[in-house]
């Protein structure tokens, strides 16, 4: 009874838990040492794979340069500008679609053939319509962000119980407090899980526009490490994009976790 209390006990993290840590750090460990051995091997051409040690200089380097705080702070402008615009019409588009049949069956499909077109190949259009400057990576962001996000709230309208919306259908609530007394807070799951994934195709986008055409931006210190052949500072801004990515979508992901206030 004793082991069975400290097991449970609310202190304690389970044993399931605990595991999977122990899992996690093992793979990244192995990730890291097949690493190491492949940079010490010499099999590919000098710093294609730099070792660890020269990586973790570059990275020190990188976050003591202030023009690198300049350019992360476009990018981050330029996503979060992207993901706003996309995210709310993507969001629009869903709450439509799920509260109208006919819309859905006339406008859904062709959501779902454009949603995995690669986003890229519209830049040259985004390119004529904005411009060189971040008006263009603006609308890639936008761009790629809105169809996860608009197919992820249809799916939401669609699961919300009946019940809830003919409660606010009794007290004539308006559509503006339909949604936001019914809809949103019903579907917050799916539409939390949209933007994540909003967010990841927006970085992307952002990216790719920058390194195609800009003299800013993170994506843009990326292409001219490799231009220049830079490996560990480009190794160096790939790490602290990924670090800074997983940052902004586990706080995204808080507000669809169950115990959010």
């Amino acid at each position: 009874m004793a082991a069975a209390a400290r097991l449970t006990s609310p202190g304690a993290p389970p044993i399931a838990g605990r595991r999977v840590t122990m899992l996690r750090a093992a793979i990244i460990l192995t990730v890291l040492a097949a690493w190491e051995a492949l940079a010490a091997s010499g099999l590919l051409f000098r710093d294609v794979v730099p070792s660890l040690a020269a990586i973790v200089r570059a990275v020190g380097s990188l976050l003591a340069a202030s023009d690198f705080y300049k350019h992360l702070g476009i990018t981050a402008a330029e996503v979060g500008t992207g993901l706003a615009i996309g995210g709310f019409c993507g969001l629009a588009t869903g709450i439509f679609l799920g509260a109208n049949r006919f819309a859905a069956n006339a406008y859904e499909a062709l959501i779902y053939y454009l949603g995995p077109t690669p986003k890229i190949i519209f830049f040259p259009v985004m390119i004529m319509w904005f411009g060189v400057g971040p008006g263009s990576k603006i609308a890639m962001a936008a761009l790629s962000c809105f169809f996860p996000i608009a197919i992820s709230a249809a799916s939401g309208m669609r699961q919300i119980d009946r019940v809830l919306i003919r409660v606010g259908q009794s007290f004539r609530a308006t559509p503006w407090q339909m949604v936001r007394k019914i809809y949103l807070p019903a579907m917050r799951q799916p539409v939390v899980n949209g933007v994540r994934l909003g967010l990841g195709v927006a970085i992307i986008g952002t990216l790719l526009a920058e390194t195609k055409l800009s003299n800013r931006g993170i994506g843009y210190l990326i292409i001219q490490a490799y231009s220049t052949f830079d490996m560990p500072r480009m190794y160096a801004l790939l790490i602290v994009l990924f670090i800074l990515a997983i940052g902004a979508n586990a706080v995204i992901g808080r507000f669809g976790s169950t115990d959010h206030r």
